[in-house]
């Protein structure tokens, strides 16, 4: 896993702008701690850091390789300062890359049975070629998680793409003559040419829990839509969508269905193992943590390479003052630990306390991970920590990210008046719940933003991109748009989270339940099928109720954990009330005083006190961004 960057400008010859290359490639050190690389021509600038994953020795980037079918590859040298050998003849193609290709030795041999000749074990240089041999068409080959940048010489284009659940960032900024582009906003604004501006559209991005295809909060950046690809060559920039969910007639019955998500988890998992540097699973207690576990214990086992090394996240006294809610009902560690002991897991604890939560350095780490403010705190700043003290002892973790958009697990997905309410399910749950509190708002500014009508809009907008099924009608219909809304407006928060926290300190997070061909299979499989047993996810239980204890497979969804220590909402409103005293903090203009003086006076702990907590939350991070990043709003009056 690693950072990429770069400018293209048909005006101007960046052979002389290395600099500020050299600038935005180093804000993607904390994504590539072990190496760098730049590269530039007459009109483009690329740049790369490393994370060694596979390949630890050939797969050095920016990559070149001549055309055809017998060309060479190796580090491109023209423009390359301080990056190893330099390539020898005149690149057709030059690639900067970030992900993992779970198929690449299939590819590989695809490609050199064609005639493909290959210097190095790494994936970079199967995709490489793999464009050289398809094209754009390169992408729908691949499977795993990516996103990358190619150069072609021979037309002067450049080719951005990115997998087809948007596990991996890739974000472009248009200028008048070219684009920008990172895996990180951060790598984009490092350019001059990008403004830090933050309109009506960008704020409703940061307000509206939905997660609206393309868009960021920054004005005039956007990002790589899943499963796409955007060109950019002399006569614009050009979109087009290589991959998305169909509908089609699912034709096994139950126990070949339970049996083929079985085969498929079984595939996925051991080709996700495939690493030369140490690896582990995130374990959570839940079904879908403790699910790829289990398969990652099978495998490493069968391969004489066990234990199977795995993590939990925990904080200070939390089984013991658990507070069963709405959303959780259970303490993660009892589940964890028996999971552990079943599968004979080297196990750790990551166990965290309220100062290390408000540690200011680690906050401010946290935003500058995520680029951007958040209202959810303590599940950002827990899972950035996490990350941290892994990444001591692996480079690879398996998640079980994903599995209840994929399964349906939510609770939202099993609540009549959600699911059939006329927006996105889980904005009805928490509408009811109080949940428009987050904004916190001056209330001419609400006004203005109008968040219903905007998320009303992105409503309209995926209903009706949902695929259809003739004769479909229902519930079965209706379950097919929760589905899908699930799997392209809100998955993309929590693998975004994932990604960026865990990037921050140089650990690659692999996601199976992303592998596109069992987002395809279950996606199809009827919802009745899905709910056989009258449970959550009960395809998922029914295909591993052998490899897990039955008190975890039995266990109910509970979402990653959050801190139930009533000193961490004290210590936020302290910080709170310092911010409310600061006439100068930029957020100020935009918070209703009322409402931010009737948050400081309610009693710590209680219900609405949760809401609360979310909105100082998100009041803290804007401000912070609005400073650090030097933001200018554009916002109505």
């Amino acid at each position: 896993m690693c950072g990429i960057t770069g400018w293209v400008d048909f005006e101007r010859d960046l052979d002389h702008e290395r600099a500020v290359l050299a600038a935005m490639t180093a804000t993607m050190a904390c994504r590539g701690p072990d190496d760098e690389g730049t590269w530039t021509g007459a009109h483009v600038a690329l740049g790369h850091r490393r994370l060694s994953v596979i390949d630890l020795q050939g797969g050095r980037q920016p990559m070149a390789a001549e055309s055809g079918g017998d060309g060479d590859t190796g580090t491109p040298g023209p423009g390359t300062p301080d990056v190893g050998t330099p390539y020898v003849g005149t690149p057709a193609a030059v690639i900067t890359y970030s992900g993992e290709v779970y198929n690449f030795r299939e590819l590989r041999e695809e490609l050199a049975a064609v005639g493909h000749r290959f210097r190095t074990r790494s994936d970079t240089e199967v995709v490489l070629h793999a464009y050289l041999e398809w094209g754009e068409d390169l992408a729908a080959h691949l499977n795993g998680m990516y996103a990358f940048a190619v150069w072609d010489t021979r037309t002067d284009t450049l080719l951005l793409v990115r997998d087809r659940m948007g596990i991996k960032p890739l974000y472009y900024y248009p200028t008048p003559h070219g684009v920008l582009f990172g895996s990180e906003p951060k790598a984009i604004l490092a350019n001059p040419a990008a403004k830090r501006v933050l309109d009506a559209d960008g704020m409703r991005e940061l307000l509206s829990f939905v997660k609206t295809p393309e868009r960021s909060p920054f004005a005039g950046m956007y990002e790589v839509r899943p499963g796409s690809v955007v060109r950019v060559d002399r006569e614009g920039l050009h979109k087009r969508r290589y991959w998305q969910l169909e509908a089609r007639e699912h034709p096994d019955d139950l126990d070949t269905t339970v049996a083929t998500v079985r085969e498929l988890l079984e595939d996925i998992v051991t080709r996700q193992l495939v690493s030369d540097v140490p690896l582990c699973t995130l374990l959570s207690g839940g079904l879908d943590s403790s699910v790829i576990t289990a398969l990652a214990a099978k495998g490493l086992a069968e391969r004489g390479a066990g234990p199977v090394r795995s993590f939990a996240v925990d904080f200070v006294g939390q089984t013991e003052r658990f507070r069963a809610d709405a959303m959780r009902g259970t303490p993660d560690a009892p589940y964890v630990h028996e999971l552990a002991e079943h599968v004979a897991a080297d196990h750790s604890d990551i166990v965290l306390d309220t100062q290390d939560l408000m540690d200011r350095d680690v906050r401010s780490a946290v935003l500058r991970a995520n680029d951007a403010p958040n209202g959810m705190g303590d599940m950002f700043t827990s899972l950035y920590l996490l990350f941290a003290a892994i990444r001591a002892h692996s480079t690879v973790a398996l998640s079980g990210e994903s599995a209840d958009e994929v399964f349906g697990g939510y609770l939202w997905f099993h609540d009549p008046a959600a699911v059939s309410a006329d927006t996105f399910p889980w904005l009805a749950m928490f509408g009811r719940a109080g949940g428009e509190r987050l904004g916190m708002l001056d209330p001419g500014l609400t006004r203005a933003l109008d968040l219903p009508a905007y998320r009303a809009d992105s409503y309209r907008q995926a209903l009706a991109e949902v695929p259809r099924l003739s004769g479909e009608v229902g519930l079965e219909r209706r379950m097919r748009e929760v589905s899908y809304f699930h799997l392209t407006r809100f998955v993309q928060y929590l693998l975004d989270r994932k990604d960026r926290m865990s990037m921050a300190s140089g650990l690659e997070v692999r996601v199976p339940f992303c592998d596109h061909r069992l987002v395809e299979y279950v996606f199809n499989a009827p919802w009745a099928m899905k709910t056989y047993d009258g449970r959550e996810k009960s395809l998922l239980r029914a295909a591993t109720v052998d490899l897990l204890p039955e008190s975890v497979s039995a266990r109910r969804k509970s979402p990653y954990p959050s801190t139930q220590d009533p000193a961490y909402e004290q210590a936020l409103r302290e910080e709170f009330g310092k911010l409310l005293a600061r006439p100068d903090a930029p957020v100020l203009p935009l918070v209703d005083p009322k409402q931010a003086d009737g948050i400081l006076t309610e009693s710590v702990g209680t219900v609405s006190s949760e809401f609360g907590r979310r909105a100082v939350e998100l009041v803290l991070g804007l401000d912070q961004w609005l400073e650090e990043y030097g933001v200018e709003l554009d916002l109505p009056a």
